[in-house]
């Protein structure tokens, strides 16, 4: 009985000396689920007003709050003439660049002759050296643009290890993708700071949040477009030039109308929603389930985001 008695007391003063842990774990635990609670409700508010509401409101004067003109940098990848295309129907005349001419001419007329703005062509092969830009600088001129759109080339989203690049690829994957943007909006530049009006838009890929095993170019210079994009915001924002980086998922390779899923849209329907977001947000997917699927991937480690790339490699 008195082995009991003895039990009942010890537990009674073990309970009574815990009771400030269990209540500090307790307060901690509160803290921690209102704290996610409010970032849930954060990131939903910033889904709508980025995404919906401006969907919503009177279509915006893209003329006269950027300029008349853009240029189109990797005009024949299929997000580049979506984009072009979104932008001519707003009255934007295009400057449309590539290293095939011939693959965006027929582009250009149907642009023109649809929604009646001017688009001219202008071929630029980056591999040629500095004396590329020499046409495009004629082709800007005096106009006033107010529009530079730089798209990544989609030929490097394939799964290839590094040393499987010649060096006459690396040359060109840097030319085409680091030089071409990099020129491309230190010509357009000067005349959209001294109006104080315009807007640069990077676009790049999603696959700039982790590094991606057998994509490591990939990676890389999505990554450079991104902070790229980044550092010219907080060098020109003051001076009236906005400045995009877009980080896309998955969109479809072709502008063919069928459906492949929510998750991957056409390039139509994308431009259409990234074009939303200009003047609002400085970074985003541009496209609201890409913006979902962003947070999925922040909250996947690093180990295992790269454990399932290459799993998929593997399989595909």
């Amino acid at each position: 009985m008195a082995a009991v008695d003895s039990f009942h007391l010890l537990y009674r003063e073990i309970a009574r000396s815990c009771s400030c842990y269990v209540e500090t774990l307790a307060l901690v635990g509160a803290f921690y689920t209102a704290s996610k609670a409010v970032t849930l409700m954060r990131d939903c508010y910033s889904l709508v007003r980025l995404h919906f509401i401006p969907r919503l409101v009177y279509p915006r004067d893209l003329v006269q709050r950027y300029g008349q003109w853009a240029i189109i940098s990797g005009a024949s990848e299929v997000i580049a003439k979506a984009y072009a295309e979104e932008l001519a129907r707003n009255g934007v005349s295009l400057i449309l660049i590539s290293a095939d001419v011939d693959s965006v001419r027929r582009a250009a007329v149907s642009m023109s002759e649809t929604h009646g703005v001017e688009a001219i062509t202008v071929e630029a092969d980056f591999n040629r050296g500095p004396t590329v830009c020499k046409p495009i600088k004629d082709a800007i001129g005096d106009k006033d643009v107010g529009f530079v759109i730089n798209c990544l080339d989609s030929s490097l989203d394939i799964d290839q290890d590094f040393l499987e690049l010649s060096e006459s690829r690396v040359w060109y994957i840097i030319n085409t993708s680091v030089a071409a943007a990099t020129m491309i909006t230190r010509l357009a530049l000067p005349g959209m700071a001294e109006r104080r009006r315009g807007a640069i838009i990077n676009i790049s890929s999603g696959g700039c949040f982790r590094p991606t095993g057998r994509k490591a170019a990939l990676s890389a210079f999505t990554a450079y477009l991104d902070h790229f994009s980044r550092a010219l915001h907080y060098e020109y924002g003051q001076q009236g030039v906005f400045v995009q980086s877009l980080v896309p998922f998955r969109v479809a390779s072709r502008e063919d109308g069928s459906g492949d899923g929510w998750l991957v849209p056409q390039p139509r329907v994308y431009a259409t929603h990234a074009l939303s977001t200009l003047g609002i947000s400085h970074r985003t997917t541009g496209y609201w389930p890409h913006s979902i699927q962003l947070r999925l991937v922040q909250c996947v480690p690093e180990w295992l985001w790269v454990l399932g790339s290459r799993m998929l490699s593997a399989t595909a």
